[in-house]
């Protein structure tokens, strides 16, 4: 089990499958740095993007481009719903934390016995098969999915990075990330850039999902446990440290991977939350390497920008 080629195949299988995870968390993890919010309703918006997907392509049978993009517009429209009737009627009343992680949990609840009574609780695929062609480079066994996934969270992360490096809404994003008052003294809008973060993390969430449902069966309550893994690695990460986060849930991912070395498929669960037990006792503020990079300061930069814009 030591052999060069055995190790460098389960290396690149976990940087592949990590991809799912990595957007997943970095959704969730930009949703906790801007809004402040434990936003569990994403476990719902991972079902809403699925099963809109494979209803799309499977019963309505529309080409690829259409069910993705029905995909993307129904996760955006109840994202931005969620955020208009329900998280910002919650904000103006004052409502605690408490009352905000209650509800985004009822929601993705809600959701999930809402699609099991649609569509059952057998697993589903987007695609009939998830054999995907592969090529053998160097001994390591390479397919097409693993490329796609690897690819496209790259151009999303990278994506990500320059809206929020080089555009005026990436600067409102950070401003009300840091003080959401001192920005709305330069009119910065909390509630747009609230509704713009909830937009990019829908945007995620299908990527990831369709990322997911092309190489494992999909039931309605599998993104629970997704968006648990969006939690530990967000919590290792470190609190409002996005891209710290999503470098956790690569790590993670090779854990997983790795683990199959010593023990059995059945105990990788465990061994996730045995990581972050641990992470949770020994740096609950997350890993102290672990450094957000400021673009710059965030209120008056921000400010600086609408002027200019």
């Amino acid at each position: 089990m030591t052999d060069p080629v055995i190790l460098l195949q389960i290396l690149w299988t976990g940087i592949a499958m990590s991809s799912y995870f990595v957007l997943f968390t970095v959704a969730f993890a930009l949703t906790l740095k801007v809004e402040k919010l434990w936003n569990f309703a994403q476990a719902g918006l991972m079902g809403i993007a699925f099963y809109t997907m494979f209803w799309s392509l499977n019963a309505a049978n529309w080409p690829v481009w259409a069910g993705i993009s029905a995909s993307v517009i129904l996760t955006a429209g109840v994202t931005i719903g969620v955020e208009i009737w329900a998280i910002d009627v919650l904000r103006r009343r004052h409502s605690s934390g408490l009352i905000f992680f209650i509800f985004t949990l009822i929601f993705s609840q809600f959701v999930a016995f809402l699609l099991t009574l649609l569509f059952g609780t057998e697993p589903e695929t987007i695609f009939p098969s998830v054999m995907s062609p592969v090529r053998i480079v160097g001994g390591i066994a390479i397919s097409d999915w693993d490329l796609q996934a690897v690819g496209l969270t790259l151009g999303m992360l990278i994506a990500l990075y320059l809206l929020i490096r080089f555009t005026r809404d990436g600067q409102f994003m950070l401003a009300v990330a840091d003080n959401e008052k001192l920005a709305g003294i330069y009119g910065i809008s909390a509630r747009r850039v609230y509704i713009l973060s909830g937009v990019i993390s829908a945007v995620l969430i299908v990527a990831g999902i369709w990322l997911y449902g092309t190489r494992a069966g999909v039931t309605p309550d599998v993104p629970v446990g997704l968006i648990l893994t969006a939690v530990i690695a967000t919590l290792i990460g470190g609190l409002g440290r996005v891209f710290s986060a999503a470098i956790v849930a690569v790590g993670l991912a090779l854990l997983q991977s790795f683990s199959i070395l010593f023990i059995s498929s059945k105990w990788q669960a465990l061994l996730l939350y045995g990581v972050l037990f641990c992470a949770l006792l020994l740096f609950p503020r997350g890993i102290p390497a672990w450094r957000w990079r400021r673009v710059r300061p965030v209120a008056k930069s921000a400010a600086t920008a609408q002027a200019g814009g």
